[in-house]
């Protein structure tokens, strides 16, 4: 009877609801504990442990995206040309508002720049914008209706203890990305993305390289700097850095 406890127990921990509720650190916890005691543990397929990680993300999404009503960020562009990333060819510094049931509104504080790269700047404002559009945002998010999902294994990122998976757009979107996300090992809160556009959001260019870094802020993982490497043959190679300051949150019920 005491075994058939034991083994009740675990299952509920490796359960993928509740492997996500509880965090990964608890459920390896309980797990160390029982074999101390002597207890058998029975064995579970690679697959469940897999599946719990990626069903941790889709419900750490799903929270941010039901509880986060808005807020309000500076956002400073730089953009660099032709590999020289000492000297900025442009910026931009923008006023973001963010409303979940409106999606992003700029305010551009200050741009400098020839006309050409300012109206690149003004594109990925438009792009931004588009892409958090409610009727739009549900499908550029990273969760498992977006993306097939492969565990990679345990990572240390950005002084967290994170799992890597690699993540494969369901369809062609520029929205979507073919590469890399970690998130964080308990909550499986998303820390870094890196990935290439699976679509181009622009005929004149190829998909751009990217990588998005996030920290937890009040509870919710936010970006706080995001780097795109893209080529052209209007403009050739050019890099452009966004860093995120200042973030003011509304969640829900507050």
């Amino acid at each position: 009877m005491e075994t058939q406890a034991v083994d009740t127990l675990v299952e509920d921990m490796l359960n993928p609801k509740a492997a996500f509720q509880c965090g990964w650190s608890a459920c390896i916890f309980c797990i160390l504990c029982l074999a101390v005691f002597g207890e058998t543990i029975p064995s579970y397929p690679q697959q469940d442990m897999d599946a719990a990680v990626i069903q941790g993300i889709d419900a750490s999404v799903h929270e941010r995206e039901n509880h986060l009503l808005g807020y309000t960020v500076t956002e400073h562009y730089t953009v660099f040309r032709n590999h020289d990333e000492k000297h900025p060819a442009a910026e931009m510094v923008v006023k973001t508002s963010y409303q979940r049931d409106v999606g992003k509104n700029f305010g551009i504080v200050s741009l400098t720049g020839s006309l050409v790269l300012r109206k690149v700047l003004e594109e990925v404002l438009a792009t931004e914008k588009k892409m958090t559009q409610p009727a739009n945002r549900a499908t550029a998010v990273i969760i498992p209706a977006n993306y097939e999902m492969t565990v990679k294994g345990p990572a240390m990122m950005d002084g967290r203890n994170c799992i890597a998976l690699a993540i494969k757009p369901r369809r062609v979107s520029p929205y979507l990305f073919n590469g890399t996300v970690w998130v964080d090992a308990q909550n499986q809160a998303i820390v870094r993305l890196e990935g290439v556009a699976a679509k181009s959001p622009s005929l004149l260019s190829g998909p751009s390289q990217v990588s998005r870094q996030y920290t937890m802020i009040d509870g919710f993982a936010m970006a706080t700097r995001a780097h795109a490497v893209s080529h052209s043959a209007l403009l050739g190679d050019t890099v452009i850095n966004i860093d995120y300051k200042g973030y003011q949150l509304q969640p829900a019920g507050k």
